[in-house]
């Protein structure tokens, strides 16, 4: 179950800028002056309600192996989360805000943008949609160094976030066992 952020600690994350302009490129065409990644996986039939729950209640993300921290317990334009990858006291801590949400009968998902703190600046979509009894979830974002250690780490800063990327795939089939951190 996810963590929630303390109120204070929420209005803060709020009122803080997103650090990049093109708010919504996720579902369009992805901006020039980025990274682009996009990747999809195909659930196992009957897993769409398993997944989009998972989804939508931050379980993805504490399955793939991170610490998360959110303004509430599900996924909800405006909500902010802080994420944290690594041990307690040398870990990098990731901060967002989510900018859309998608919840239709047969599509699922969200997007979040990154706010200052944040090593990466950018945004990452998340959806899952049914086809008949299958559902495919796909990723999709564009990203570039935000801070001195990320811009510092080149390559392993991208393969960082592609090692994310698979993790979120593989987290997101409810019938596969939990991630142990």
């Amino acid at each position: 179950m996810v963590a929630l952020l303390g109120e204070g600690a929420a209005i803060r994350l709020r009122s803080l800028p997103l650090t990049y302009s093109e708010v919504g490129a996720t579902a369009s065409a992805m901006p020039p002056g980025y990274r682009h990644l996009a990747h999809s996986t195909t659930l196992p039939r009957g897993a769409f309600e398993g997944a989009a729950e998972l989804l939508m209640t931050w379980g993805m993300h504490e399955r793939a192996g991170l610490r998360v921290r959110s303004s509430a317990p599900r996924v909800a334009p405006d909500e902010v989360v802080s994420m944290r990858v690594g041990p307690s006291l040398l870990g990098i801590d990731a901060v967002c805000r989510v900018v859309s949400v998608i919840e239709e009968p047969d599509r699922v998902g969200f997007a979040y943008g990154t706010l200052p703190g944040h090593p990466e600046s950018g945004e990452e979509a998340f959806v899952l949609t049914r086809h008949d009894d299958e559902a495919t979830f796909t990723i999709r974002a564009f990203s570039r160094p935000a801070t001195r250690l990320a811009r510092l780490g080149g390559p392993l800063s991208r393969r960082a976030q592609d090692h994310f990327t698979q993790r979120y795939l593989r987290a997101i089939d409810p019938e596969r066992p939990r991630r142990r951190r």
